[in-house]
């Protein structure tokens, strides 16, 4: 997968949720706050899932109720449209 055009990432970013672009790793991220360790581990295993079914899986940490998810496609060296739904789904999951 080719990694997303200035413009394609610009129209991409619109259309999710609280997503940070970091120009220098070319990757997403969103810190997530939960009200404690079980919700946020629930939340965990459902991105789990729904990255396993994707075939592309998160760089991530959880401290307590916390969980920072970065998207990247490291085989393709920045972000993708597989990172833009990734953050999709991630999305669906909180609604």
């Amino acid at each position: 997968m080719d990694k997303l055009s200035d413009s394609e990432r610009e129209a991409s970013l619109r259309g999710i949720n609280g997503w940070v672009y970091d120009e220098a790793s070319d990757s997403i991220s969103h810190a997530f706050k939960f009200t404690g360790f079980s919700e946020a581990f629930g939340f965990m295993t459902r991105v789990a899932l729904a990255a396993q079914s994707a075939g592309h899986h998160p760089d991530w940490s959880n401290s307590y109720n916390k969980v920072a998810i970065v998207l990247s496609s490291h085989d393709a060296g920045g972000l993708t449209q597989k990172d833009i739904d990734l953050a999709t789904a991630i999305d669906a999951i909180l609604a």
